[in-house]
């Protein structure tokens, strides 16, 4: 992309949520401590500061709660493949929506986010050649960076600033261990930050055969000859998933207050 390319100024959040889950049925309502799952995602959005949140869902039993929490929702077809097409659709049905040039892509499922994080991602937007930024963090644990669920990035950054606080060009994403060689291994986080036509780009796109390959959608993008940089953090919260991941974050987010109080 050419060097002179604007940073976009008018981002917008959108948070895809969907009901349904085989592993933890109404996950978006689940209650956390008084508050159901999508609510608390919404306040860590908000708290970012980066732009308006809306929450893109498919039920109105979501809607309903995001509304009594204060925030906004626009309801979404329920079989869309992907988060990506959900919020495209939810942009696209925002009045005035053209005046957004960039969308962040928060997860719904993360409600104990940093804040810093999301604007970490929002930044990288500001390099005129990035078109979709994103996170990394590095893994510690030998255990989780075998597993296929945890997503590796071959990262292009220089040794010196292959920490948190540093950043990249992303060159594969892969379910195996990559790259070779000595060096950070680092885990890709699920938070996107695109430009507008960037997102465009990709939606209007079929799947990639590396991406059918991988089961990994951001490959698409690089099919497409998007640069996705990545923003390198400390440790995320992991998403909740199951029942488990559920009170192991209720309890974390007890003690969390409990801290606070405490002070």
């Amino acid at each position: 992309m050419p060097s002179h390319r604007p940073a976009p100024s008018r981002p917008v959040i959108i948070i895809p949520s969907r009901m349904a889950s085989t592993r933890l049925p109404g996950k978006p309502l689940a209650d956390i401590n008084g508050l159901p799952m999508i609510a608390r995602v919404l306040k860590q959005a908000e708290a970012s500061k980066v732009g308006p949140v809306i929450v893109a869902c498919d039920d109105a039993q979501v809607k309903a709660a995001v509304e009594k929490a204060g925030g906004k929702a626009v309801l979404t077809k329920p079989d869309h493949p992907s988060g990506s097409d959900r919020i495209w659709e939810a942009l696209n049905a925002l009045e005035g929506n053209e005046a957004y040039d960039a969308v962040v892509n928060v997860q719904g499922d993360e409600p104990m986010l940093d804040p810093a994080t999301i604007r970490a991602a929002w930044e990288l937007l500001r390099n005129p050649e990035t078109d979709i930024a994103t996170l990394v963090d590095e893994f510690h644990d030998e255990q989780r960076k075998a597993l296929p669920s945890m997503v590796k990035v071959a990262l292009d950054v220089p040794p010196d600033a292959a920490k948190v606080g540093g950043k990249g060009r992303a060159l594969y994403f892969s379910r195996q261990i990559i790259p070779s060689g000595d060096g950070p291994i680092f885990h890709h986080i699920g938070l996107y930050a695109y430009r507008r036509d960037a997102l465009a780009k990709f939606v209007a796109a079929p799947p990639s055969p590396l991406e059918r390959r991988e089961k990994l959608e951001q490959l698409r993008a690089l099919s497409l000859g998007l640069r996705i940089d990545a923003a390198i953090v400390a440790e995320a919260h992991a998403g909740i998933d199951t029942p488990e991941d559920l009170e192991r974050v209720r309890k974390a987010l007890t003690r969390q207050i409990k801290g606070k109080q405490s002070r």
